[in-house]
Formats: structure tokens, C-alpha cells, sequence
């Protein structure tokens, strides 16, 4: 069946994008590559700002040899939601996250019948892997069928885990949800447990336990305290991940079959630790310097596609998970803007939390050099990628997915200029995007930087911006436009009445 699959997705790919004969229906299907940085900013790659205090030559190849999108959006300002958003084309807030994000031991929250992005291109034929930060719960098996996975303390600050069974198989993964091949660590670099997760199995006994840690030279070198396993080393998760995405390429490019290739990456997300190579490579501390560090690792994807022949027809797509974790210290310190100059940072439903670069490369198919202000989601993926393959998705799956392929082929539709997004922060407030109107549920950012109980009593109970004329959210309309806040706020309220069900 996937060899029919993959014929019939070869043809039709390729009569889609040039009308081409039957004659071409042999061309091979375009690999794919999903790059996701963690906590990287709209201000941090200098294509989106040339301002930047970071060199992060990699990332401008991109952005020059393809198309870079100035107004996308994560579905959330922090990463577990943002992470099931792009898998499965869906808000998180419509599962049972409603707000923050998971720990290393929580249980999976994608379900199994779930489509993914791997399930899908699975179908088309394609060899599919994930490599990197997975950080959508994983159900891990226990010693004792009758007792808690762990006990004491809490979710952040787990006391006992003797009721782990590492050494059994981990379901709930990657191996589960639609990726043939997987390598990857449970949830961020800050958040235990610390493994290596292979095809559904730990790499190495996990027998020992880590205290906090903290490195006061700079304000994100630390992580928590928890179980480590005897082949992880916090300094090296970057360089071993990207390896494997190479190897995963190298492995797979001389092959008929296509590969898509989801990278979650563990950076630019604390603990900040960049090798010697990039240590003083910026101007922005520990951080730019670690910045740097995963446009490197970006170049070494990049290259392994140069040197196996397979650039031309690889769609590429990098993008982040949030805003980036910078602080008004930090800007004043470095003079660097790492979320531009977009209010608020991660966290927030401002745009400095959730409005992030998204550059999409594919030589053979998109016109190198383009700018789109076309409003996308990290959402739209999984729709993309079913019209890209032509497919089309299940009743029930992809519900907040919109292909923005006719965007690739060089048009800007209507519907995107029209587009619905509904955004959300770490606290669960809600914001919505419609057309050039943004309504936030809320007084302040949604997040840390203003949080609810720190605006003034006396601040309107909401906020509207008019982002055609002010993407920097710096005039509040919410009295000037009843009617239109009424109406935003309308539909809003239909969504959150979803995210109940």
C-alpha cells in the first residue's frame, strides 16, 4: 500500500505544481524538513531584524534562497501546546491542557487516532522521524501496576520515582504517533526526567539523580533536579540531536522514498550552553552566543542536504515554538531586541509571545527572496502538508489547520489577509486575530510580563488593536470600537466554549 501511495503522490505533486505529462510522474516526491527552535525570537535571525546582535548566517541563507512570512503565529506562547498544534494541526486548548505545559512525566497528549504530520506523510509513502524535544507527555511504564508513577512533592518538584520502570518500553511517542524512527529527549533541557529516548526505548540505565543546578555568570544556565540517564550530559544534548538528524538524512536521501525529518530542537531554551566553538560569537551574552549555536546546527541540516544532492527538491521550514524568554534587563544590558520590538515575550498573548520567523526554503517549488505578510499559524502545517501530498484530512482531525500552499506558489489569498487565529498564553487567557483586528480577553499580557493582578484597577477589561496600524499593540481601541470588540468578542467566546468540551 505505501508504494501505491507514493506513486500516486509523485504524480500527483508533480502535475499540481507544473502540469507537467505523465511523462515527469516519476519525479520523486519533495522531502521534508520541519525545523522548530525553542524559545527562539522574531528578533533574533537577522533577515527578520537587522538589528540583531547575532550572527546567524544559516537562517538568512534560508530566508534568501526562500520565503519568509513576517506576520505567523504559534498557536500558543509557550511549547507543550505550540508542539501539539503543529503535530496535529489542532488548538491544545481544545485537549485537557488548558494552560502551562507538561513535565517529563505526564502522560501522552496526543491520542492515538490522532492524525499527525508523520501519520500523514506515513501515508504518502514517506519514511518519517523525529529527532530532538518531544515534550508531549510519554506513558511510562510502572514496577507496580498499583502505586503512582512518582510520589512527593509535586509536578515541578518530584520527590520519588522508584516506581519508574525505565528500563521497559515508553509508549506514547513518537514511535506511536507516526514517525518510523525516533531519537529524543522527554520534555526541555530544564525538565527531568534527563534520557535519550530511542524507538520507544531509554538509550542508557537511568540510575543516578542530578541536583539543581544553577550558574550564576548568566541568568539561564540552570536546569531542575531529577532523574539522569548515564549517557546524558546537559552541555552535548545539541550537538547529539543534530547528529542524528544528519545521520537520519544521510541514511535516507539516496532512497526513492521520501523523508520528512520533524526537528525539535533543545535551543535556544535554558539551560543556555553553547560549545566552545560559539562561546563569544556574539554580542548578546550567553544567550546570543547559544543563538548562534543553533543557526550552527541549522547549517550542519543544511549541509548534509548539500552534500547528499537532495537540496533542490527539500522543503525546508524553520520556525519556533514562542517568543523568546528576554527580559527588559537584558535588552537594556545587550541592546539587543530579541522579540523585535513586538510587546510582551513568552508567555504572553502579546505578540513578543507567540508571533515568531517562519521561513519556508523548497528551490525547485517557491521563488527565493520573498516576503508574505500573509497571517499563518503553526497550525496550518498538517493541511499544508495534505495538500502538498493530495491528501485530504479525516472528518475530526486538522480542525484549526489551513494549507497556506497557494502562498508558497507566490499568490496571497484573501483568506489568509482574512485569516482567524486564536491565541493563547501560559495562564490559558485567550486572544483572537481576525483580519487586521486582535482582541485580548484580558487586561494585561497573559503572561509574565503583566500579569492580570498587576494592571491597575482602573485598566479597560480588554483590549483591541488595530494591527494593519499598529502591530505593536501600543494603542488600545477598545473603547473607540465597541461594536467591533463585540464582535471579536463573540466569536471568541464560541472557541473557549469548545475548549470545555
Amino acid at each position: 500500500m505505501k508504494i501505491i501511495n507514493l506513486i500516486f503522490s509523485a504524480l500527483s505533486i508533480s502535475l499540481l505544481f507544473s502540469g507537467c505529462s505523465v511523462k515527469n510522474s516519476d519525479r520523486k516526491p519533495p522531502n521534508i524538513i520541519i525545523i522548530l527552535a525553542d524559545d527562539l525570537g522574531y528578533g533574533d535571525i537577522n533577515a527578520f531584524n537587522p538589528d540583531s546582535r547575532i550572527p546567524t548566517p544559516h537562517l538568512d541563507r534560508l530566508a534568501n534562497e526562500g520565503l519568509s512570512f513576517t506576520d505567523a503565529h504559534t498557536n500558543s506562547a509557550v511549547c507543550t501546546p505550540t508542539r501539539y498544534g503543529l503535530l496535529t494541526g489542532r488548538y491544545a486548548f481544545r485537549t485537557r491542557l488548558k494552560s502551562g505545559v507538561l513535565i517529563g512525566h505526564d502522560p501522552a497528549l496526543i491520542a492515538p487516532d490522532r492524525t499527525t504530520i508523520g501519520s500523514l506523510l506515513q501515508k504518502a509513502g514517506y519514511t518519517t522521524a523525529c529527532v530532538g524535544k518531544w515534550h508531549l507527555g510519554l506513558d511510562w511504564a510502572k514496577k507496580d501496576s498499583t502505586k503512582p508513577l512518582w510520589q512527593g512533592g509535586n509536578a515541578w518538584d518530584i520527590q520519588n520515582t522508584s516506581n519508574v520502570d525505565y528500563s521497559a518500553r515508553v509508549d506514547g511517542g513518537p514511535a506511536d504517533r507516526g514517525f518510523d524512527y525516533s531519537y529524543i529527549i522527554p520534555a526541555s533541557l530544564d525538565i527531568a526526567p534527563y534520557t535519550y529516548i530511542e524507538d520507544g526505548f531509554v538509550t542508557a540505565p537511568v540510575n543516578q539523580h542530578v541536583p539543581f543546578f544553577k550558574d550564576t555568570t548568566a541568568r539561564g544556565i540552570w536546569y531542575r533536579h531529577g532523574d539522569v540517564a548515564e549517557d546524558f550530559d546537559h552541555r552535548t544534548v545539541l550537538q547529539t540531536i543534530t547528529q542524528k538528524a544528519v545521520d537520519f538524512i544521510n541514511r535516507e536521501a539516496a532512497k526513492y522514498q521520501p523523508f520528512m525529518l520533524y526537528f525539535p530542537l533543545t535551543s535556544p531554551h535554558t539551560p543556555w550552553f553553547p560549545s566552545e566553538r560559539f562561546q563569544g560569537v556574539s554580542d548578546a551574552g550567553v544567550y546570543g552566543d547559544f543563538v548562534a549555536m543553533t543557526d550552527g546546527m541549522v547549517g550542519e541540516v543544511v549541509e548534509a542536504l548539500d552534500q547528499q544532492g537532495v537540496a533542490d527538491n527539500t522543503l525546508i521550514v524553520f520556525t519556533s515554538d514562542n517568543g523568546s524568554h528576554w527580559l527588559d534587563t537584558d535588552i537594556k544590558k545587550f541592546n539587543h531586541k530579541a522579540n523585535d520590538d513586538f510587546k510582551g515575550m513568552k508567555s504572553d498573548v502579546w505578540e513578543g509571545g507567540h508571533r515568531v520567523p517562519f521561513i519556508v526554503r523548497w528551490p525547485e517549488q517557491v521563488k527565493a527572496g520573498r516576503t508574505s505578510r500573509s497571517v499563518i499559524c503553526t497550525t496550518d502545517l498538517l493541511a499544508t502538508l495534505a495538500e502538498i501530498t493530495n491528501q485530504r484530512l479525516k472528518p475530526g482531525n486538522g480542525e484549526d489547520s489551513h494549507s497556506f500552499l497557494s502562498v508558497l506558489k507566490g499568490e496571497e489569498p484573501k483568506t489568509f489577509k482574512e485569516r482567524t487565529i486564536v491565541h493563547h498564553s501560559v495562564n490559558g487567557t485567550f486572544a483572537i486575530r481576525l483580519g487586521k483586528w486582535k482582541y485580548i480577553d484580558a487586561k494585561g499580557s497573559g503572561g509574565w510580563s503583566l500579569p492580570e493582578k498587576q494592571v491597575p484597577e482602573n485598566a479597560p477589561a480588554a483590549q483591541l488593536y488595530d494591527m494593519s496600524k499598529d502591530s505593536l499593540e501600543m494603542n488600545n481601541l477598545i473603547a473607540e470600537k465597541p461594536k467591533v470588540a463585540e464582535r471579536m468578542k463573540k466569536i471568541l467566546e464560541e472557541y473557549k466554549s469548545e475548549s470545555k468540551k
